[in-house]
């Protein structure tokens, strides 16, 4: 395996743009004849106050401030409005690796910790009943600038690689809603999801309202858009051979995360 320093996301990211590959006193008392107690005088001060009687605030006393309004929240583009952007040129087919063997998974996990920073992302069989459970991750997929590697699973090496590179903090993930697949990799691999890069949460920072997802993210940075087949993304990603619009899709999650980020560093927003 090659030998990789261990980075923050900072470093990760820095690392990146380098590579060609891409916080009161007490008083005496007196005559009660001459001096009227003490809660009488307040009674009197509080008659004679002008807030009093005309409801207009004394001089001396503090004016309550309002609180300024929080402005409202940036929105992402509708689907309407980004399907009227120029579509995003993602990974080609030839561009797409499916690791199966000992060999082919090891040179993938080896190019990818090299790289040190890549797009992630995961897809599971779809549920359709109450309380049914998917089993998944059943794909996993990284991408880098030029390439995607797509992991099934079902393989036994791919499993074995897939964790290797999931709980690595060699290896930046950058992605889109990582929080929701954190539980599924704990359940059906025993680790946890390191060292990663939501750009969900980046986009929050910068005033947007929520999830912005891929779609949107496209749309706000590179002006184009990203296509999302619902009955791709509902299909079976437990089958052993993916069909090559299950690639594509997946690999071009990855790809145009990775995209999204490169956009959010060129205007200083990582």
């Amino acid at each position: 395996m090659v030998q990789v320093e261990q980075f923050s996301i900072k470093e990760s990211l820095q690392v990146f743009r380098k590579s060609p590959r891409l916080r009161r006193n007490q008083h005496k008392m007196s005559d009660p004849e001459e001096t009227p107690p003490k809660r009488n005088r307040r009674r009197r001060r509080r008659r004679s106050s002008p807030s009093a009687t005309t409801g207009t605030p004394d001089r001396d006393s503090p004016v309550p401030q309002k609180k300024a309004a929080k402005p409202p929240g940036l929105t992402g583009p509708s689907k309407t409005e980004t399907a009227l952007l120029p579509p995003f040129t993602g990974l080609s087919l030839e561009q797409i690796h499916i690791p199966s063997s000992r060999s082919e998974c090891h040179d993938a996990v080896d190019e990818i910790l090299a790289a040190g920073i890549g797009g992630f992302d995961t897809e599971a069989k779809p549920t359709f009943r109450a309380g049914q459970k998917s089993g998944g991750p059943h794909v996993v997929q990284f991408s880098l600038t030029d390439k995607a590697f797509i992991f099934q699973l079902h393989h036994h090496e791919c499993e074995k690689a897939t964790s290797e590179l999931i709980a690595s903090t060699e290896v930046l993930k950058v992605g889109f809603g990582l929080q929701n697949d954190r539980g599924q990799i704990r359940h059906r691999l025993g680790i946890d999801l390191n060292h990663v890069l939501d750009l969900d949460q980046t986009f929050r920072k910068m005033g947007y309202r929520g999830q912005i997802g891929v779609r949107g993210a496209m749309g706000v940075l590179l002006k184009q858009c990203f296509k999302k087949s619902k009955s791709t993304t509902t299909s079976n990603w437990a089958r052993p051979d993916l069909s090559p619009r299950q690639l594509t899709y997946a690999a071009n999650d990855a790809y145009a995360a990775l995209k999204i980020m490169e956009a959010l560093e060129l205007k200083g927003h990582l």
